[in-house]
């Protein structure tokens, strides 16, 4: 993968993770009570934030100073 693919992948993933949490917020707010389908978006959503994180490490490498 090339680092523009992972830029991409990237803004994708954070994307999709933005989306999850509105929806997320949308089920609270409006009392929903379907409580696994809430934990299977939170799920998702940290699944997203797991892959996010790897990328960015990937894209900025920690420099020693």
């Amino acid at each position: 993968m090339t680092e523009e693919e992972m830029r991409k992948r990237l803004a994708t993933l954070r994307l999709e993770h933005r989306d999850l949490d509105a929806a997320i917020d949308a089920l609270t707010g409006a009392g929903a009570r379907d409580q696994l389908q809430i934990a299977r978006l939170k799920k998702r959503k940290l699944l997203l934030r797991d892959q996010i994180v790897m990328i960015e490490d990937y894209l900025i490498p920690d420099i020693i100073a």
